[in-house]
């Protein structure tokens, strides 16, 4: 009875407090008032920020008086982000959404080099650039540039801390190139001129078997989860099982999030044993959660699934355990894959620690239920805020300082290796921990601390989304206005 009282309480609140929403009052200001409605909502601290409490304005007319005082939407929606650049680190705002649309499958202006970016030494002034990986089909790809190249200027210009930025994000550039000496950057005097265009990432990147022994060992990058490639990464686990894989390497250093779902599936195909049961679990700002639990729970957990959205039968591999390598950039939904199958099988992470990203988000647009369905001709902004933490079948999703690996080793700038080879460093690494009769070699430099990636730098780089809010939330949306 108390939790139907305090839902009632909540819709007639709003219902009363925005009843004017049908004269159209909000066209006074309607980027604005679609942010200021779309955060009160569903933004995960909502209860935290003053400016965005139920009772804060008794009708639309002062709501739009305080809407007016913004110079701009990205003023506003900065202003009521909490904790900004602390606790949210990752809501973000577009002007248009098909910029959005698109950054959240992988598509964006690229030369095709993915990079890192360190700091030279402990003063954290100057920085260099080191290639992680070479995009296919892309202007790098034929170029003279390759994985384990070191950059330390762009047009000549040195990289520091205040100017990276800006010099990275011009659509051409030429790279000034370096060798790595004993830890220290020399410049040698080769250059690489870049273009950027539209470019959709394959986040398949990929597979490799390495036989030891009994021991069948799969190797596979794994780059964003993006649901537009669901079927490839389904394909590249076809081969893997084909192949009578018993052992996973995942590599995820790369990997800085994307799809809860795709996560979902990716980790029906590391197991299979687990069909139906439940993976992970969403936890929503406490109105909707409350909301969600009285009328429908089952939309706030993800279970192990054997079928892809298109009823594609997934591959699974059943393991009981998977060793999955990682770095700072690892980000997100690759955290989630790590948490989330750590109840059911064992996880051994070799690498760094990871980002730290528990949160997820949610697309929001200007229209009536905040869906994509006759969203508003006015304007084009759209948003991405943080809606939900998530956490495992044991209701532990407290990493936000990282997940800490089993096995510390961190890359070498001297020495990246080969993708794929069983002799790259963290390969060998865990090709040694699951025959028991290797050796490799740890490496644990502190004075090159990464600060950036070649995604993380784009806006909305690190990300957990979900594809849409549960269908219990437009019905609510519906009753509120």
């Amino acid at each position: 009875m108390k939790k139907i009282g305090l839902l009632l309480a909540l819709l007639m609140v709003t219902s009363l407090t925005f009843q004017s929403c049908e004269d159209m009052d909000d066209n006074a200001v309607p980027v604005n008032d679609f942010i200021w409605k779309g955060l009160n909502l569903y933004y995960l601290w909502q209860e935290q920020v003053p400016e965005l409490d139920d009772d804060r304005f008794g009708n639309q007319a002062q709501l739009n008086t305080y809407l007016e005082g913004f110079s701009s939407p990205e003023s506003l929606f900065q202003n009521l982000l909490y904790e900004p650049g602390t606790t949210d680190r990752f809501s973000v705002l577009f002007p248009d959404y098909r910029v959005l649309e698109n950054a959240l499958q992988g598509v964006s202006t690229s030369n095709g080099v993915e990079f890192g970016l360190v700091y030279t030494d402990e003063s954290q002034t100057s920085i260099f650039g080191y290639v992680r990986y070479i995009l296919p089909n892309s202007d790098a790809s034929t170029k003279d540039i390759q994985r384990g190249d070191i950059f330390y200027a762009i047009n000549g210009t040195p990289l520091n801390e205040s100017n990276y930025q800006a010099l990275l994000s011009e659509n051409s550039y030429t790279l000034n190139l370096a060798d790595y000496v004993d830890g220290q950057i020399v410049p040698n005097g080769e250059e690489v001129a870049l273009i950027k265009t539209e470019y959709a990432e394959n986040p398949v990147y990929t597979t490799n078997v390495v036989t030891e022994d009994e021991h069948v060992i799969g190797y596979f990058m794994y780059n964003g989860f993006f649901s537009n490639y669901d079927e490839e990464l389904n394909a590249a686990f076809g081969q893997l099982a084909g192949q009578g894989v018993n052992e996973l390497v995942l590599d995820l250093r790369y990997n800085s999030g994307g799809s809860v779902q795709t996560a979902t599936y990716l980790a029906s195909m590391i197991t299979g044993q687990f069909n139906g049961e439940l993976f992970s679990k969403e936890q929503w700002n406490s109105k909707l959660q409350e909301y969600y639990e009285s009328s429908n729970p089952g939309v706030l957990v993800n279970n192990f699934t054997d079928k892809l959205s298109n009823g594609a039968a997934i591959n699974s591999l059943n393991l009981n355990r998977v060793y999955i390598l990682t770095t700072r950039s690892t980000a997100s939904a690759s955290e989630l894959i790590i948490n989330c199958l750590k109840p059911y099988i064992d996880v051994v992470v070799i690498g760094d620690v990871t980002t730290g990203k528990n949160v997820g988000s949610v697309t929001l647009y200007d229209s009536r239920d905040f869906s994509r369905n006759d969203r508003s001709g006015v304007h084009t902004y759209a948003m991405q805020p943080i809606v939900l933490k998530i956490v495992n079948k044991n209701n532990f999703g407290d990493y936000e300082q990282g997940i800490n690996p089993n096995i510390e080793i961190r890359e070498d700038f001297g020495n990246l290796g080969m993708i794929g080879n069983p002799n790259e460093p963290l390969f060998a690494a865990a090709i040694a921990d699951i025959t028991g009769n290797g050796r490799f070699t740890l490496y644990t430099d502190d004075t090159h601390k990464l600060i950036k990636d070649s995604k993380s730098i784009r806006r909305f780089g690190t990300e957990m989304y979900v594809d849409d809010v549960p269908e219990g939330g437009f019905n609510l949306i519906k009753n509120l206005q």
